[in-house]
């Protein structure tokens, strides 16, 4: 019987290290895993999640991934937020919170796993809907940003409106369409805020159902044209899941981009 890719999103895995708040909400903590072995203090990577900014879906789906990457010792941080369908989620709580943890885990981290964590600006991984608000932030806040790997990002939200991407996530974040609250997109639209200065590498797999792997293009293509230093890399016969699965054929190459940015920084 095929496996069936959402598998990893409930997938269990090992409890994290500890978990810091960098604000006052419930939703506005982060899980910290400890990299495997004795080597120095690294940059922190900070795993952003997917879902479409919808309450239903929760940093937990990414505890495979940031186990993984802890045991190839990296330290890790799995960012929570606030997200539409609860309270001080959607414009502009969900972005603003993603702009605060990013800012702030570094140290946090630091502190919670002394002699494992520098305080330099730490690489993003951010995945569909993580992705558009890891793009976000490095546009945004360019100096607390190490690095992103955008996978299966939302990077157009124009477009992911009009075709209509799960069921209105778009409209449900941002309060409406491009025409009803246009200063929103402008403000939050990662294909509105190109140039990004942080490098960024965008993974994207052809057989994506849930997010076009058209929308990587077009975003990638036009913000190289506007001088970003960023890349795309597509793989033939990936789904959206893919690419936040250790089990799947993806992730090696997941791991390979990974640390050439990390090497990098």
């Amino acid at each position: 019987m095929p496996v069936d890719p959402r598998a990893v999103l409930i997938r269990p895995a090992p409890e994290p290290d500890g978990t810091v708040a960098y604000g006052d909400h419930p939703d506005q903590v982060a899980d910290l895993r400890r990299p495997a072995g004795t080597g120095p203090a690294r940059p922190l990577v900070i795993v952003v999640h997917g879902g479409f900014w919808r309450v239903e879906y929760d940093r937990r789906h990414t505890g495979p991934l940031a186990a993984a990457l802890a045991a190839r010792g990296y330290p890790v941080a799995q960012l929570e937020y606030r997200r539409t369908g609860q309270p001080g989620g959607g414009w502009p709580g969900t972005l603003t919170d993603v702009v605060t943890g990013v800012a702030r885990l570094p140290v946090l981290a630091s502190e919670a796993l002394p002699g494992r964590v520098t305080q330099a600006a730490p690489i993003l991984i951010g995945h569909s809907a993580g992705g558009h608000l890891a793009l976000y932030v490095a546009a945004t806040a360019p100096a607390t940003v190490g690095g992103v790997l955008a996978l299966a990002p939302v990077a157009d939200l124009g477009e992911a409106y009009r075709r209509n991407l799960d069921s209105g996530a778009v409209a449900a974040l941002l309060g409406g369409g491009p025409a009803e609250v246009p200063d929103r997109y402008a403000a939050a639209d990662p294909r509105r805020l190109v140039p990004m200065r942080a490098r960024t590498v965008v993974m994207h797999g052809a057989e994506d159902q849930q997010v076009p792997a058209e929308i990587s293009r077009s975003f990638v293509t036009e913000a190289r044209a506007a001088g970003s230093d960023i890349s795309l890399v597509e793989l033939p016969g990936c789904e959206h899941f893919g690419l936040i699965d250790p089990e799947s054929p993806a992730w090696p190459r997941v791991l390979d981009v990974l640390r050439s940015l990390h090497d990098d920084h």
